[in-house]
């Protein structure tokens, strides 16, 4: 075939869909919402597991907590010994931490001592986090920041478990690699951490394992499990992995909630795919009758499809990288950063998985072009007369 007679090809197949043309952009808006719908949470999804990787990078690779009737306890830092003289642990440090309920703005804070064990993908905005010496001062995110209406100097009020008020002088407001870590978190001294939780001496929430050989620590979490039953040793791995299933899981949940976007969608596929109209029947037997070869109408039919789907697919991504990456996910990404009322108030760093892509366009534009050129195949096979006909 002759480039000319490609180019009538093309130039009767614009002609062919400006004809149609409030169907074929009805079609359109709706390939686009599902693509717009489905591409964003793929782009969510895996930008916060990619966002969790950030932040467990610099995470030990081994925690140790003491369990009771199947809830978390204080652990004694007394057998911190024991555990160094394990063959491969190089370090054991006490961890404090704890949750704070705020009735001001009835959210939940994450509050750390600051004792050195903070992950080192941590960097202050301005300020400084307290020293082991600081008393009654604080770093905060600024998500609190914010809620709490405290900047740098300014003072933020906590109730200890005893009744009493605390007022913490603020030093720092601080950001991270990843906010999802830092907007809802308190660093305070150590000594401020356990009056504000009443921790008595030589206890701790739990315990830092360093191991020479991140490979050893399943064997170090079955070595300090056996001498001591009543701990839980947890592993980074374990943690990584549980943040994957976590969002995975809430982004199948969201996708379950929009399945009536994909049952339209397929429903719209399956009605192309039955068969045409009578006038799309008609136009393909007086093309054949003129003297139009089959190949040529399933090429217009391909193309046809094509101009489509792929129109609906680029704009559907385009539409969805910018509500993830410049609008902030608004739509969806409080089911999936979870039950904390102050939500990290961040952009994602771009982190696209092109094997997602490349998946998704399969399964929408491949099958879109398929349900367009099969039944104008069936009908180009046909008498061109019995089709002008009916």
């Amino acid at each position: 075939m002759s480039v000319a007679k490609h180019i009538n090809v093309l130039d009767y197949t614009l002609l062919s869909l400006s004809r149609r043309k409030f169907k074929n952009i009805t079609i359109i808006l709706v390939f686009t919402f599902v693509i717009f719908i489905t591409g964003s949470i793929l782009f969510l999804t895996y930008s916060f597991k990619r966002e969790a990787l950030l932040i467990l990078e610099g995470a030990p690779e081994l925690i140790i907590q003491r369990m009771s009737a199947g809830r978390q306890e204080l652990m004694p830092v007394s057998i911190s010994g024991e555990i160094m003289r394990l063959a491969g642990v190089t370090k054991v440090e006490p961890h404090h931490w704890g949750y704070y309920y705020d009735s001001l703005v009835k959210a939940n804070y994450t509050v750390i001592a600051g004792d050195g064990t903070l992950s080192k993908n941590n960097r202050l905005l301005k300020g400084r986090l307290p020293g082991d010496r600081d008393t009654h001062v604080a770093a905060i995110g600024r998500g609190i920041s914010k809620a709490r209406f405290a900047d740098l100097d300014g003072i933020i009020s906590l109730q200890s478990t005893r009744g009493s008020l605390m007022d913490f002088k603020v030093t720092g407001i601080f950001e991270s690699d990843s906010e999802l870590l830092t907007s809802d978190l308190i660093v305070v001294g150590l000594s401020d951490f356990k009056e504000l939780f009443d921790i008595p001496e030589g206890m701790a929430t739990d315990l830092i394992v360093h191991v020479s050989n991140e490979t050893e620590a399943p064997v170090v979490a079955r070595k300090i499990r056996e001498l001591f039953p009543y701990t839980r040793p947890i592993l980074r791995n374990e943690i990584l992995r549980t943040y994957d299933a976590v969002f995975g899981w809430r982004s199948g949940l969201i996708l379950t909630l929009f399945a009536g976007a994909l049952v339209a969608f397929i429903i719209l596929a399956w009605d192309k795919a039955t068969g045409l109209s009578a006038e799309e029947k008609k136009e393909i037997g007086i093309l054949k009758a003129v003297g139009w070869e089959t190949s040529d109408i399933l090429e217009i039919k391909f193309w046809e499809g094509l101009v489509i789907s792929l129109t609906s697919f680029f704009c559907g991504i385009i539409l969805a990288y910018a509500h993830v990456y410049f609008f902030g996910a608004s739509l969806f990404s409080p089911a999936l950063k979870g039950w904390s009322v102050i939500y990290p108030d961040f952009r994602l760093a771009p982190f696209i998985n092109l094997y997602q892509i490349v998946t998704l366009m399969a399964l929408t534009v491949i099958p879109y072009i398929a349900s367009t050129i099969i039944p104008s195949w069936k009908a180009a096979i046909t008498d061109p007369d019995e089709i002008v006909r009916g």
